[in-house]
């Protein structure tokens, strides 16, 4: 099975370029660091935690050829799984709250990517605590670079501290200039937060795992054809499932919800986009054809194609 996973032709779209920067990368990025250091950071037991160690790792990132390299190094771990498409999330709100240069960063990426056999869109991300009108230039960035490869705007971070409610018109705009939209929900807060990001217009909803709470919301996912994307490993890590056993990618299966399969932040939860399929194996049962559905899932809920040129 592990071979035949790591020759199966997969796609990811729910994958943060800031959570994928690896110990050994994060030492060329800061020599004055331990490979012991990095991973002490990398530990949390819950989505607080998680969100410190994200910040700690976005502060390390001081210029565009900082950007470049972890693109590059990202490319070549997707690259060596047969990852043939991935859609990128920037933490574009991240970049204006540090005060960086956008434009040579996003220049540094694209020069990555386009060096790449992986074939890379890009997603505007939001932090949806810092409220809507910061969110409101990630999304005007997001809006003036849609002929650069950037596909949907999307918000993450504390779903309590920043409700879906109050981007209602952040999505509008974006959506208005044919963006797709892939807010994060259902993660740490319950159902309702989903149903308030299918308000918003969402192509897709980030993590949604709470759903499993809500049979009304399982039912419209289903009949309207609205995918979630499941980050097994991450939910683990920071405590929104308490254990492996208790995640809910079987029943949201089961209950025709549709799913695609992802790693979130694959360096600081220790996993590979072949180790979730591979998860989703052995851990819960799912046979050769499901995962060779699961992966096609993941081609047919992409964006590029579906955005207005």
């Amino acid at each position: 099975m592990l071979h035949f996973l790591r020759e199966l032709p997969k796609a990811e779209l729910h994958l943060h370029l800031e959570g994928s920067v690896e110990p050994e990368t994060m030492l060329e990025l800061d020599p004055s660091l331990s490979t012991g250091d990095v991973r002490s950071i990398y530990q949390y037991s819950d989505f607080t935690g998680f969100i410190r160690s994200y910040v700690w790792v976005a502060r390390k990132l001081l210029a565009p050829k900082d950007y470049a390299l972890i693109t590059r190094c990202l490319l070549e771990r997707l690259a060596a799984q047969n990852v043939t498409y991935a859609e990128i999330n920037l933490s574009v709100g991240v970049i204006l709250w540090k005060e960086q240069d956008f434009e040579g960063i996003f220049s540094a990426v694209r020069a990555e990517a386009a060096r790449s056999s992986v074939d890379v869109r890009w997603i505007f991300d939001a932090v949806r605590q810092f409220g809507a009108e910061p969110a409101m230039r990630v999304a005007e960035l997001a809006v003036s670079k849609a002929r650069d490869g950037v596909v949907a705007f999307g918000i993450g971070g504390d779903e309590v501290k920043g409700p879906a409610g109050w981007f209602k018109d952040v999505f509008a705009f974006t959506r208005s200039h044919g963006l797709g939209a892939t807010p994060h929900a259902g993660e740490t807060d319950g159902p309702h937060s989903v149903w308030a990001a299918l308000e918003l217009g969402a192509n897709r909803i980030g993590h949604g795992i709470r759903s499993i709470d809500d049979p009304v919301l399982l039912r419209h996912l289903r009949d309207n054809d609205i995918p979630l994307e499941i980050c097994i490993s991450s939910n683990v890590c920071t405590g929104a499932i308490a254990a492996l056993k208790d995640h809910p990618v079987r029943r949201l299966y089961d209950a025709g919800v549709p799913i695609v399969l992802n790693t979130d932040d694959p360096a600081m939860f220790h996993t590979t986009l072949t180790k979730e399929y591979e998860i989703a194996s052995t851990e819960f049962g799912f046979s050769e054809p499901e995962i060779r559905g699961l992966a096609a899932n993941a081609f047919r809920y992409r964006l590029d194609h579906e955005v207005k040129s």
